[in-house]
């Protein structure tokens, strides 16, 4: 694979891969998030890999190791495509079986389904309560993608909407776009985003950075480590889309030390860009230089706050600053500096491609869009959910985690 020089490029290699896939060919996902490594997901994807060659399967079926499918109490999780059976709480000798009737026989292996309280089996992962309930439109694609492969990411559509960007619109049109989407920030504050955007462009000055804060150091929250192992492009993508628009050509990724698996994932996503021509010099051909650092944290819980991250990644002591400075005017080395969280920035490809009356229609009317949350504790069905803005606590608890355990 060449260098693309031109979204035509793109284009042409968006259908180059899709000519080579077959839609109806069976796949086998592990879900291959952290916490299904805890479970032994790499046992249970590599007994597939044998046992699939053992068969002679090779040549129909095909083994992902995806993202977090957000389904944790219950992994690690396998999905057959495109049936989409879903077999929870799979350990590696339960392999064998699942080949030998599943992908051999055709038949359900009963005992890995979901079972509702009235003793029903439920086979499709879309019809699990806990996913019923979700409109995941950020974490969906996390169960169809393998993190290490910009292929998989190409084909669903991904760098379409930074194709579109650079080859259509303005960095002020992608402003407007933002702020008439009414996209809020993810990371707690709910700040409008594009207003962020706007007031770091207009700020004095040639030199402005972009910076994802992936320091996500609440107890029990994991939605941007998941987010990060799973689909990097989606936030990628964003944060490129975000520097063009506010004129910066440098962007950090500041990440949690405690995300060695993010981390890497998004080390192999950064140089395949810069391998295809998505990220370094003259994008796409458009003339528009951007490159990333990824930064690790040393686990401070203060540095997730704005200005004590960007103390951080200067090589300072990681401390707040006072409130009257605005780092969106004065951020990292005193330049205008945008921070956004990795939520929202993984919004942004989408709000490009669907447009703003879809990204609109969902949510409240103060809050557009949706959020992901961490349903942890003493819930029966505990992960990670995508909800619109709007939805009640008790619904996400009782619809979705299926009610208190006790």
């Amino acid at each position: 694979m060449q260098r693309l020089k031109s979204v035509a490029d793109l284009v042409n290699w968006r259908e180059e891969i899709l000519s080579k896939r077959d839609p109806n060919r069976t796949w086998v996902t592990v879900c291959s998030g952290t916490g299904c490594h805890a479970y032994a997901c790499e046992k249970v994807a590599g007994t597939f890999a044998s046992e699939i060659e053992k068969r002679g399967l090779e040549g129909q079926v095909g083994l992902r190791r995806t993202g977090c499918h957000g389904f944790c109490e219950r992994g690690p999780i396998v999905v057959v495509l495109p049936d989409e059976i879903c077999y929870l709480g799979v350990k590696p000798e339960d392999v064998p079986e699942i080949v030998s009737t599943t992908l051999v026989d055709g038949t359900l292996l009963r005992r890995l389904l979901y079972k509702t309280e009235g003793g029903q089996h439920i086979v499709h992962e879309s019809e699990i309560p806990f996913y019923k309930h979700q409109t995941r439109i950020i974490f969906g694609n996390n169960r169809l993608i393998d993190p290490k492969s910009i292929e998989d990411y190409i084909a669903l559509g991904g760098y379409s909407a930074l194709a579109k960007v650079l080859s259509e619109m303005s960095p002020q049109e992608v402003i407007d776009t933002v702020k008439r989407a009414n996209l809020r920030g993810r990371g707690g504050a709910g700040f409008p985003a594009g207003v962020k955007w706007e007031t770091t462009r207009n700020a004095p000055g040639d030199v402005k950075y972009v910076i994802v804060n992936a320091d996500e150091g609440d107890p029990g929250a994991y939605m941007d480590r998941s987010l990060l192992e799973g689909n990097p492009h989606s936030v990628l993508e964003g944060l490129v889309i975000g520097a063009y628009a506010i004129g910066s050509h440098e962007g950090y990724i500041y990440v949690r030390q405690e995300y060695p698996l993010a981390v890497d994932n998004v080390s192999i996503a950064l140089n395949q860009m810069r391998e295809y021509g998505l990220l370094g010099k003259d994008i796409l051909g458009s003339g528009f230089d951007f490159d990333i650092i990824v930064h690790r944290g040393a686990g401070a819980f203060v540095s997730g706050e704005s200005s004590a991250l960007m103390a951080a990644i200067e090589g300072k002591l990681g401390e707040p600053k006072p409130k009257y400075i605005h780092t969106s005017v004065s951020g990292i080395r005193g330049r205008p500096s945008n921070l956004n969280n990795v939520e929202t920035w993984a919004n942004i490809p989408l709000i490009i491609n669907k447009g703003v009356d879809w990204f609109r229609s969902i949510g409240t009317e103060g809050s557009k869009g949706t959020k992901i949350f961490s349903l942890v504790g003493k819930v029966k069905n505990t992960g990670l959910v995508e909800v619109p803005m709007g939805m009640t606590l008790r619904e996400i608890v009782y619809k979705i985690g299926g009610g208190t355990r006790k």
